[in-house]
């Protein structure tokens, strides 16, 4: 029997807003993951090309070259400065900051703090994958207790390095901020409901809502010593628990935008 030939059906195309090439991240690392999410939002809302992105100093250095939208790149740490800058002069822009936990946490933790308190109309994907990826895997603000990293081979002592940064709950508490969760990558429900947390972050600007924030819970295989498998176990089993996936600050705007 000779079958009728059938169109083929597209179920998977690369978005608009990511460059065709590959990216520099280690096999099983989650930013590309994150990278395609923030592009299909954009491709989605029909603002690729009224987009500004502010690159981190970190693993994602080099995600202005993977989008295909207007990106520059601050210093380190200074993410959300160089973002707020951006958004007060062109206020009709998607303005956003992509940073890890090492630039987010650390060295920027004053400019974040400072952005969400004054309600910035910015929108920042914070990448947590509790180490410094980029030089070493060095403890990071957000490496767990008994977490062994390069600079903490015995684990995190809390006695003596205290306790990580939860900042998802920490920005929550602050009057500017309006739309502050935590999600996961972990698996392909959790990466499904971090896509509709980027949408509404992106939501909220678009509305003029304040400041709004994601917090991705993310794997890092090679500086843990895990294959891509075992880092997903091992974000589910240690992670969650001490970074619980959640709303942590939905403002009563953004409630009724989500309607």
């Amino acid at each position: 029997m000779v079958m009728a030939d059938v169109p083929a059906k597209i179920v998977y195309e690369r978005p608009e807003a990511l460059d065709p090439r590959v990216t520099h991240y280690c096999p099983g690392c989650t930013h590309g993951v994150a990278h395609r999410l923030v592009a299909e939002v954009l491709d989605e809302m029909g603002e690729t090309g009224n987009t500004i992105g502010v690159a981190s100093v970190g693993c994602s250095v080099f995600a202005y070259n993977y989008f295909n939208i207007d990106f520059v790149e601050a210093a380190h740490g200074r993410a959300p400065a160089m973002a707020t800058g951006i958004k007060r002069v062109y206020p009709d822009r998607t303005v956003f900051t992509y940073q890890g936990d090492g630039d987010l946490a650390s060295i920027g933790m004053g400019e974040i703090v400072g952005a969400a308190s004054r309600g910035e109309g910015i929108t920042v994907i914070f990448i947590n994958n509790a180490n410094y990826g980029m030089t070493g895997g060095q403890m990071a603000p957000t490496t767990l207790p008994g977490q062994k990293t390069s600079s903490s081979p015995t684990g995190r002592d809390t006695k003596r390095q205290g306790y990580p940064i939860q900042t998802a709950e920490m920005l929550s508490t602050l009057e500017g901020s309006s739309y502050i969760v935590r999600r996961s990558l972990h698996s392909s429900r959790e990466i499904r409901r971090a896509k509709q947390a980027i949408r509404t972050a992106f939501e909220v600007q678009k509305h003029g809502l304040g400041f709004s924030l994601v917090e991705l819970l993310s794997t890092c295989p090679t500086n843990w010593g895990m294959s891509a498998a075992q880092s997903r176990d091992w974000l589910e089993e240690r992670m969650l628990p001490y970074y619980p996936l959640g709303d942590y600050k939905v403002s009563p705007a953004v409630a009724e935008l989500k309607k």
